[in-house]
């Protein structure tokens, strides 16, 4: 299959809203879009997490970053009305399972009612075409088997995080059937469901990744609770590529197809335990670097979670780039460097070109090239 990149000639000049722009998904796709040539509004809360991606990376002064709440209906009513965009990629939310255990009631306000405003502030636009709304592989109603779960799985979720995702793929469905396409607003409005995104730039407490760096960094061993769990794991620039894809389908004339979920996840072999993924990244940190099992009891998180993304792969020309190993080596390798002194903006747009680069190559294995090539530079 060949991969297809963003197509500069489609989002350059483009007005595009990111919600959750702030944040290290949304800095990560802010900055590429940039990249691209879009006209990019940013609507999220002030970083949560210092350092942050946006921050180190200046992203307030790459595109026009507004802070505010997707809560308040019409503080982003007013931020759609007035930025007047074409493409709308919702990506704020409360994003951490442990959290919602603490902060339930955030955390359906955001993931839930966050997604009702921002979809009754798309309703009064008319300049939108096309609507991305991101969830989560751990959407669907989880039952610990060990196949991935397909599209028309159903929503559930045992832990308020999981299960405010699932509401959220209920309110993006019912939105869609009852105000959007043949029922009202012109505008195609699809949703994404991605495995576990990994990658440099995410400091996020209670997180896999950003846990290990720390603790290395300290010259600590990393406290794991759930060492066997098994998860969907992909650099982050894999389901952002898909993001960007999903919204180039549907603003094409049979965008209206794509109007519906999808699933953007790795290859059955990259859905690996824990252990597996701090041991990697344990290799490629060197001496010192190890882990231990966390003590005392922790919250319900899922043990099996996989998602198939036959259908990306067969209708929207997606598929993963980087294998598990390749896709640590990136995320190891950015921390390191930005540890050094390195710009967090260059070293954010380099590995964006690099990644670009193993679509154009057409093959595994000289996409293989580039990535080792690329993480040996950097090391």
């Amino acid at each position: 299959m060949t991969m297809r990149n963003p197509d500069p000639g489609f989002w350059a000049g483009r007005r595009v809203l990111v919600t959750g722009h702030t944040g290290f998904k949304g800095a990560w796709l802010s900055l590429w879009l940039a990249r691209l040539g879009a006209r990019v509004t940013g609507y999220a809360l002030v970083p949560e997490t210092e350092p942050s991606l946006c921050a180190l990376a200046d992203l307030p002064a790459r595109i026009d970053s507004r802070i505010g709440d997707v809560r308040d209906l019409a503080a982003l009513t007013a931020c759609v009305a007035e930025a007047r965009p074409e493409i709308v990629l919702h990506l704020a939310a409360q994003a951490l399972v442990r959290p919602s255990y603490t902060d339930p009631v955030g955390t359906y306000a955001s993931n839930v009612m966050g997604t009702v405003h921002l979809l009754e502030a798309v309703r009064a636009c008319p300049t939108v075409q096309a609507v991305v709304i991101v969830t989560s592989d751990k959407a669907y109603e989880n039952r610990e088997w060990v196949w991935a779960y397909r599209e028309d799985e159903p929503m559930g979720g045992r832990d308020p995080y999981s299960n405010s995702k699932g509401c959220a793929e209920l309110v993006t469905s019912a939105y869609r059937a009852s105000f959007f396409g043949a029922s009202g607003h012109p505008a195609r409005v699809a949703s994404a469901r991605a495995g576990n995104v990994i990658g440099g730039g995410d400091w996020s407490l209670d997180r896999l990744v950003p846990d290990v760096v720390r603790a290395f960094g300290r010259g600590e061993p990393v406290e794991i609770r759930a060492p066997g769990a098994v998860r969907p794991w992909q650099h982050v620039l894999e389901p952002l590529s898909g993001y960007l894809r999903l919204a180039e389908a549907l603003c094409g004339d049979d965008g209206a197809r794509y109007a519906e979920g999808w699933n953007l996840g790795p290859a059955d072999a990259d859905c690996q335990p824990v252990s597996a993924v701090v041991a990697g990244l344990a290799r490629g940190w060197g001496a010192g670097a190890h882990w231990r099992l966390a003590a005392g009891t922790h919250p319900h998180e899922a043990t099996f979670l996989k998602v198939d993304a036959s259908k990306a792969r067969a209708h929207l020309a997606w598929d993963r780039r980087l294998r598990l190993a390749e896709a640590l080596d990136w995320t190891g390798a950015w921390y390191r460097a930005q540890a050094q002194g390195a710009d967090a903006a260059a070293l954010t747009l380099e590995q964006i070109g690099r990644y670009e680069a193993l679509a154009v190559s057409g093959d595994r294995d000289s996409a293989d090239n580039v990535a080792g090539h690329w993480v040996g530079d950097s090391a």
